[in-house]
């Protein structure tokens, strides 16, 4: 099972405009509206590779209602806790250029009763589950909601026997290291701003993957692009998967996309080395996609195939 949780979600929209033009009238060639927030995407790709997610968040409003709709099309289970604000609408504008602009909403404030419904039903979805459950954080926090969630979110998947992945940022994602997540999937710039360090190669991102492993985490891996992608675990070698050149359409929820091909090679038994070639591939393929999370399967398989995987040092 994996579960994935999303306490910041969106209902995203893709806006294809011939070209932005600042203070100006902009008219709109296309809307590609779909569930949004990291965890949906990894949930969406997760669908895509074969897998069950469940998707657990909070949902508020007729926007609320559109992503949880959304994602129930998919055939993804659905476990939306009620919230009185509206759920936010994030924009994505692409010009003709290949130019991506994203406008993204402040999450609503949660509820003190709202949070304790969602901590009941997270708690509860982890206790039914009659297998090891696959717990994927990620997102940023609403207003509302403490600094140190995941933290005892992480905590809590602990005490049942869970698997944990984190993606995150600032002081949430600092907090969560201290629970010794399981894994950790920050983007570069998050990376930086974490460690205080640049990374300008493969071997800076080890470097700080090293100490995300030394405050807490078993393993994490960092993308760097078109770089690639690092990934380092307790007692291995580093490993770096150099992906192949494609036309990027935009690079939105190929971090979130990574992330569930490390979830789903894990629960899958693979060697570190296919987890990454397949992690770097869905991260690659939803490059390609028509919206954050639309990863095809097709393009997963085609680019896997092309990706070269190498050690470190």
């Amino acid at each position: 099972m994996f579960l994935c949780v999303s306490l910041n979600p969106a209902v995203d929209k893709r806006l294809h405009v011939e070209r932005l033009r600042v203070g100006a009238v902009n008219r709109v060639l296309q809307v590609l509206p779909a569930p949004g927030g990291k965890a949906a995407h990894v949930a969406m790709v997760l669908k895509t590779l074969g897998a069950e997610p469940v998707w657990l968040g909070f949902a508020g409003g007729s926007t609320g209602d559109e992503l949880a709709d959304g994602l129930r099309a998919l055939s993804i289970r659905v476990h939306a806790v009620a919230t009185t604000a509206f759920t936010r609408t994030n924009l994505e504008i692409v010009d003709e250029g290949g130019q991506v602009t994203e406008i993204l909403e402040p999450g609503a404030s949660v509820a003190p009763e709202e949070l304790i419904a969602f901590q009941s039903e997270y708690a509860g979805l982890l206790k039914e589950s009659r297998e090891q459950v696959s717990v994927i954080l990620s997102g940023s926090l609403p207003a509302g909601l403490p600094v140190e969630i995941y933290h005892s979110l992480v905590e809590k998947a602990h005490q049942l026997h869970a698997r944990v992945y984190l993606d995150s940022s600032g002081e949430p994602f600092d907090r969560a290291l201290a629970a010794k997540p399981g894994f950790v999937k920050p983007n570069r710039e998050e990376a930086e701003a974490w460690s205080g360090q640049a990374i300008d190669s493969p071997a800076s991102a080890e470097n700080v993957l090293a100490a995300m492993l030394r405050a807490g985490a078993a393993a994490g891996a960092i993308s760097l692009g078109a770089d690639g992608l690092v990934w380092l675990s307790s007692g291995e070698r580093a490993i770096l998967a150099r992906v192949p050149q494609i036309a990027i359409r935009s690079t939105v929820g190929s971090g979130d996309s990574a992330l569930a091909g490390f979830a789903y090679a894990r629960q899958s038994g693979m060697s570190p080395a296919e987890s990454v070639s397949l992690a770097a591939a869905c991260g690659s393929a939803n490059c390609l996609a028509d919206a954050p999370g639309h990863a095809r399967a097709e393009d997963i398989a085609d680019l896997q195939k092309q990706i070269i995987v190498e050690s470190l040092k």
